[in-house]
């Protein structure tokens, strides 16, 4: 989708510069702009390579690791039905460590190693249970695949990596001026991100628990039912006879 927008764009201004005679200023611009990208690209290459070895070091270091175990309330605050011990829990930590940090490109992986493992649990749920299996389609996202997206759209970030350096290197006299208004915003995001999250939830959890309740109140009545039923006793003869043996 993104490249075809690019590719459409790209097509409409050459044919809009051919028709008004601007073709060599779109020449130009289309050199002068590649040539930023390149610039911008080394200046991003550093900040990330600096901020991502940082995020390695501590993984080695272990402090991740005791990051992640000091997130675990949080993150089952924020998935209350994603089990204990689960390997989604380490791989969402590191994502949302990656991302406060303003390390987006680093928490990529992490994010992803996320969905495979809420991908594995959602394939488990449907395998152990049949009336779960029977309500939601398969191929459905998770409720804690909705709330892991949603949080990462909102992104709470304490430092801003990609725009600081988006800043320096098109000449901003402050580029950490930013800091400040984007931890606001992106705060004041991932509280309603949460909070919508958190009542999509359980409202989910509410109208499982009434399915539960109806499917053994169901089972129930039908083994009444069995219970109340009368077989007529039957006469079979088996020796022939009309005096013979009855079942």
């Amino acid at each position: 989708m993104l490249n075809g927008l690019w590719a459409f764009m790209m097509i409409a201004g050459i044919i809009y510069g051919s028709f008004n005679g601007n073709i060599q200023a779109v020449t130009e611009a289309a050199f002068q702009s590649a040539g930023e990208a390149v610039s911008l690209c080394i200046t991003m290459l550093g900040i990330m390579s600096f901020w991502t070895g940082i995020l390695k070091i501590g993984e080695r270091a272990g402090v991740i690791e005791a990051l992640t175990r000091k997130m675990t309330p949080l993150i089952h605050f924020l998935f209350p039905e994603l089990p204990c011990g689960h390997p989604a829990v380490g791989s969402i930590s590191a994502n949302l460590i990656a991302n406060v940090l303003g390390l987006g490109w680093a928490a990529t992986p992490a994010g992803l190693k996320a969905m495979e493992d809420l991908k594995e649990l959602e394939e488990e749920r449907r395998s152990t249970d049949p009336m779960y299996a029977r309500r939601v389609p398969e191929g459905t996202a998770s409720g804690e695949m909705c709330t892991f997206l949603i949080i990462n759209i909102s992104s709470l970030q304490l430092i801003p990596v990609n725009m600081i350096a988006y800043r320096s290197q098109y000449g901003s006299r402050m580029p950490m001026a930013i800091v400040g208004p984007a931890l606001a915003i992106t705060l004041a995001t991932t509280l309603v991100a949460v909070g919508f999250c958190l009542g999509k939830q359980g409202q989910e959890m509410k109208k499982r628990g009434i399915q539960r309740r109806r499917g053994k109140q169901d089972e129930e009545t039908c083994e009444r039912r069995v219970q109340n039923i009368k077989i007529p006793e039957r006469e079979l003869r088996i020796d022939g006879t009309p005096g013979g043996g009855r079942l």
